[in-house]
């Protein structure tokens, strides 16, 4: 998994605008900050469809920019994005899990017709991406 810092900001009335100093060419935005990093992440993913993200710049690399310091100055704020690579190989986990807990789990893959392991996957990138 990589994490990209990312420029936000916000003027006035208008809505929350994210970009990202290692991708130019990747802006997001949202009316609320509650979205901001869920909006970011579409972003990312989509701009991956079309090739790979280069490596994040770290935070002492970002802050050793004269344009980075200059936007935090006028108001913006760094915002830490993570992202969760797509790979089509798929690796066996031996996991496990308090039998009440499996049985609540299955049962609740089975009413949203997905396997166990589609299910913990996709609570599992829910859980990561919201932190």
């Amino acid at each position: 998994m990589k994490y990209f810092i990312a420029l936000v900001h916000k003027d006035g009335d208008s809505a929350f605008g994210i970009s990202f100093p290692d991708l130019p060419s990747i802006f997001s935005a949202a009316d609320i900050e509650d979205d901001l990093t869920a909006n970011a992440i579409e972003a990312l993913r989509l701009w991956a469809e079309d090739g790979a993200l280069p490596a994040p710049s770290s935070y002492e690399e970002l802050m050793s920019r004269s344009e980075i310091r200059a936007e935090l100055s006028k108001g913006a704020f760094l915002a830490r994005i993570p992202f969760i690579e797509d790979d089509t190989r798929v690796v066996r986990a031996n996991v496990t899990f308090e039998k009440g807990m499996l049985d609540a789990i299955d049962a609740t893959a089975k009413e949203r017709g997905l396997t166990r392991s589609a299910f913990l996957a996709s609570a599992a990138r829910k859980d990561i991406e919201a932190a």
